[in-house]
């Protein structure tokens, strides 16, 4: 089912998610809408609150780059690189705005999927932004407090949304 993304000035947006406690059908169905949401929208990453729900649940939809989406439940950034990249963010709850955010190159990500199952990874590249700026929309953070430079978007080329 596609869901509604919730837009500012939406106070579910700015603020800190529940835990999921425990993975069941509701789960299930809602990481499963997400994904439709997600690629409907053509972005690249959709967080709980977006849609309206204050849980720990995110999805990282990066199929253009070949690579399946997948579901983050309480995930957690257990490691940080030194090395921070500039690059271009928008945003799929703050259309029309773009800017340039500088976050850490290289992540290490603690989180349970699915299947309930607790893993750690690393992530670097687009893989490791988007996971960040999920996880900052579970903390009820915007990444338009984090821009350096507002850009224009460009009217002639298809925007990555996350």
């Amino acid at each position: 089912m596609n869901l509604k993304i919730i837009t500012v000035p939406d106070p579910i947006l700015t603020q800190k998610t529940d835990a999921v406690k425990k993975i069941d059908r509701s789960i299930f169905k809602l990481a499963d809408d997400m994904i439709e949401t997600c690629r409907k929208a053509n972005g690249i990453g959709l967080a709980a609150p977006q849609i309206g729900k204050s849980v720990r649940l995110c999805i990282i939809n990066l199929e253009h780059l070949g690579l399946a989406p997948f579901v983050l439940i309480n995930p957690k950034i257990i490691k940080k690189s030194w090395k921070k990249i500039e690059m271009e963010e928008g945003c799929l709850s703050i259309p029309g705005i773009f800017g340039i955010v500088k976050r850490p190159e290289k992540i290490t990500v603690k989180a349970i999927n699915l299947t309930g199952e607790e893993n750690s990874f690393d992530a670097d590249g687009l893989v490791a932004r988007v996971i960040q700026h999920e996880i900052d929309h579970l903390d009820g953070i915007l990444f338009t407090s984090k821009i350096l430079k507002r850009t224009d978007p460009k009217p002639d080329t298809k925007e990555l949304r996350e």
